[in-house]
């Protein structure tokens, strides 16, 4: 009845819909009308052309940091890391957009390069401790992801912007906004950071499927000991996995700082874009193409729940919670898994 491809296919989107139907009983619980909430949402998310740009925008960051995560799952690691990765490839992209002065054609190709290197070389230090040393890569990303948080605010305090809590804008010549993508969605943020974004999927499919390294870094992460019989470099291939991931997460980064934004701040805390990264490569399976569309449902409700308040009185914190739900209905994927089975015993 079931085959495993359509089980693997089918547990996310029960996990989507289980997450929303809990969400619509607390909806219930707390008084509001779920239907009102959910249309508001949709409303928010699609509702005329800025909304879709601005959701199109908030799920670019959200491909890359997905990616990120979802390409360190696939080699048997799990880079907690993204979110001060993401920090670093955002002030590297506006740090070189800021202190070169070239044209286009070299200015913002310098600026994606910088903020992919920034995220790789965060991404170096705990790849290199673990093929080394044998520490775990959670503890030392963790830990990198505060290092990165204050290193930037330092950065920008006393060295880019002499003093101030944010740097200057990014010239033209290193931006990636778009005229006439901003024109087409009556002015939102969307930028070509989407095309960009949906390339690096299409790079890390191929990478994982298409090359013997992407199948040695997948070999790696079934099993190192038969793996290192096999004659592969393990420890190469575990810090060379580290930085591909973070050189995603890196360009995640870049889609704000030379995107969205145009400019680095001072933040008194994290972005949530790297941890969000993981619940995106849950939902998507860790696959490029799962990945990119659980990005554009984490978009969708990240954008759709601003409209919530105003238009239906749901606050937005439920949004959150829906979230929640579906991650841990993927987390629980088992009990899904275990239920199709069942029924396909007994379609048999």
């Amino acid at each position: 009845m079931f085959s495993n491809r359509l089980v693997n296919i089918l547990i996310p989107l029960i996990s989507v819909f289980l997450g929303l139907l809990v969400g619509a009983f607390i909806m219930l619980g707390f008084g509001y009308n779920p239907l009102t909430g959910y249309l508001s949402l949709w409303e928010g998310a699609f509702g005329d052309s800025y909304f879709f740009g601005e959701t199109l925008r908030q799920v670019t960051p959200y491909i890359l940091s997905g990616l990120a995560v979802a390409f360190a799952f696939r080699t048997g690691l799990f880079n907690i890391g993204v979110e001060g990765q993401v920090i670093m490839g955002w002030l590297a992209s506006v740090w070189v957009g800021l202190a070169i002065d070239a044209p286009m054609i070299i200015h913002l190709p310098l600026a994606i390069l910088a903020a992919a290197l920034a995220g790789a070389a965060w991404g170096f230090l705990p790849g290199l401790l673990k093929a080394k040393l044998g520490v775990h890569e959670v503890i030392v990303t963790i830990m990198m992801n505060y290092i990165a948080l204050y290193t930037s605010n330092a950065l920008v305090r006393n060295v880019i912007s002499d003093g101030q809590d944010r740097t200057e804008r990014i010239p033209e010549t290193a931006s990636l906004t778009s005229e006439w993508l901003a024109a087409l969605t009556q002015y939102s943020r969307l930028h070509y950071g989407l095309l960009i974004a949906l390339f690096a999927a299409a790079i890390m499919w191929f990478i994982l499927n298409q090359t013997t390294r992407g199948y040695e870094l997948r070999s790696v992460g079934f099993n190192q000991d038969a793996s290192r019989y096999a004659g592969m470099n393990v420890g190469r291939n575990i810090i060379l996995s580290m930085v591909i991931s973070g050189a995603f997460a890196g360009l995640a980064g870049a889609m704000e700082g030379i995107g969205t934004f145009g400019y680095q701040s001072v933040k008194g805390g994290f972005t949530n874009i790297g941890f969000d990264g993981i619940a995106v490569a849950l939902l998507g399976g860790n696959a490029a193409v799962g990945v990119v569309l659980a990005a554009i449902l984490f978009g969708t409700l990240k954008v759709g729940a601003l409209n919530m308040p105003t238009s239906a009185g749901v606050p937005t914190e439920l949004v959150d919670i829906v979230i929640a739900m579906i991650i841990f209905f993927v987390a629980s994927s088992y009990m899904i898994r275990w239920f199709l089975l069942k029924m396909k015993k007994e379609g048999k």
